[in-house]
C-alpha cells in the first residue's frame, strides 16, 4: 500500500498545488479558462494521439472492454436519474448528477496516473473509456437533462432531440475523439510522425500531465469560492428583506448518495460485471479488467461542472460532488490498487 501512496501522491499533491494558488489568488481566477483551453485543446489530445498510435490495434478495438464499460456507465446514469429525482431534483439536474457519477475524470487525471500505475499497456482500454464517456455518455445525459424543458420556450423546443444535436456538435468540436481516431488510424497503419512533428506532440503530451492536475484543483478553488461568493450574496439579501436569485446549497442528502455511487457502486459494477464476462467465455483479459475498474474508481470529471452550468443545472451540487470525490480518492484509490493487485 505505501508503494502505491508513493506513485499517487505526486498526483493529488499537483491537485492540491493548483486549488492552494487559486484560493489564495496566486493564480487570477480569470487564467483558469486559458488552462483549461491549453490541456483540452493542445496537451491532452497530443498525449491521447501519442498513446494511441504506440499502442496495438487490438488493445483498441477491443470490444469486451467497450461492452463492460459502457453497460456500466449506462446502468449508472439509469440508477442514479431514477433513485435521485424528488422535488428538489427535475430531469436536468437528476441527469448531470447522473452524469457526474458516471463519468470519471479519466482524461485530466485518469490516463497519467494509471499509466504511471500499470504502464503503457493501460492506455488501450483507457481510451476506450474516454471515448464511450465523451460520445455516448454525456450525449445521452444531455438529452435526458432537456426532458423537463429546462430554458424556456418548452420541452419541444429545448427537447432531447435539440440536445442530442448540441451533444453531437460538442463532440465534432472536441479535439480529444478527433485525436484519439486518429492515433487508431496510425496504429493500424503502424505509421509514424515525421520527427520534428513527433517532438512537437511529445513535449505537448509531456505538458499535460502536471498542467491538468495543476488545473483540476484550481476549478475546484474557483467553485468553493464562486460558492461562497454567492453564499454570501443571499445572506445580504435576506438581510436586507430582498429576494436573492441564487439557488440554496445543495443539501447533503442530494450529494452524498452520488458520491458513493461514483467511487463505491460504480468501480463494483464494472468489477462484477467483468467477472460475469470472464465466466461466461467473453475474450476479457484479467489486466483490462483491472484498469477499467480504477478508471470507475477515479474521481468525477470537473468538466461536468461546466456542462452543468451551461445547461442551467445546479452547479453548486455538481461541484461539491466533484470535490468531495476528489479528495476522497486520495484515500480510496490507493485502496482499490491494493485491492486489486
Amino acid at each position: 500500500m505505501l508503494a502505491v501512496f508513493l506513485v499517487t501522491f505526486p498526483f493529488f499533491a499537483l491537485i492540491a498545488a493548483g486549488y492552494g494558488a487559486a484560493r489564495a489568488r496566486v493564480l487570477p481566477l480569470d487564467a483558469i479558462p486559458g488552462l483549461n483551453t491549453f490541456v483540452l485543446y493542445f496537451a491532452l489530445p497530443c498525449m491521447l494521439l501519442r498513446f494511441g498510435a504506440g499502442t496495438p490495434i487490438g488493445q483498441l478495438l477491443d470490444g469486451s472492454v467497450a461492452l463492460i464499460w459502457g453497460l456500466s456507465a449506462l446502468a449508472v446514469v439509469a440508477g442514479v436519474v431514477v433513485f435521485t429525482r424528488n422535488a428538489r431534483i427535475g430531469w436536468n439536474d437528476g441527469a448531470f448528477g447522473a452524469l457526474v457519477a458516471a463519468f470519471p475524470n479519466t482524461g485530466f487525471m485518469g490516463v497519467p496516473l494509471l499509466v504511471a500505475l500499470l504502464g503503457a499497456q493501460a492506455a488501450g482500454p483507457i481510451i476506450i473509456t474516454i471515448a464511450f464517456d465523451l460520445v455516448v455518455t454525456s450525449s445521452l445525459c444531455i438529452a435526458l437533462s432537456r426532458l423537463d424543458g429546462v430554458g424556456g420556450g418548452g420541452a419541444a423546443q429545448h427537447g432531447p432531440r435539440q440536445a442530442a444535436r448540441q451533444a453531437l456538435r460538442g463532440v465534432l468540436v472536441n479535439p480529444m475523439p478527433w485525436s484519439i481516431l486518429l492515433g487508431v488510424l496510425l496504429s493500424a497503419a503502424r505509421w509514424r510522425l515525421p520527427g520534428p512533428v513527433e517532438r512537437t506532440i511529445a513535449m505537448l503530451a509531456d505538458a499535460a500531465s502536471p498542467v491538468a492536475l495543476f488545473t483540476i484543483g484550481a476549478v475546484l478553488a474557483r467553485s468553493a469560492l464562486l460558492a461562497r461568493g454567492h453564499g454570501a450574496s443571499a445572506a445580504v439579501a435576506a438581510a436586507m428583506g430582498t429576494r436573492s436569485d441564487v439557488p440554496p446549497k445543495a443539501p447533503l442528502a442530494d450529494v452524498l448518495p452520488v458520491v458513493l455511487v461514483k467511487l463505491l457502486a460504480h468501480p463494483l459494477l464494472v468489477w462484477a460485471l467483468g467477472q460475469g464476462a470472464i465466466g461466461l467465455g467473453l475474450p476479457l483479459s484479467s489486466s483490462a479488467l483491472v484498469v477499467i475498474v480504477l478508471v470507475a474508481a477515479l474521481p468525477s470529471a470537473s468538466n461536468v461542472s461546466m456542462l452543468a452550468e451551461r445547461f442551467g443545472a445546479d452547479n453548486g451540487r455538481i461541484a461539491r460532488t466533484i470535490l468531495w470525490t476528489t479528495v476522497a480518492t486520495f484515500f480510496s484509490f490507493p485502496l482499490a490498487v491494493g485491492l486489486l493487485r
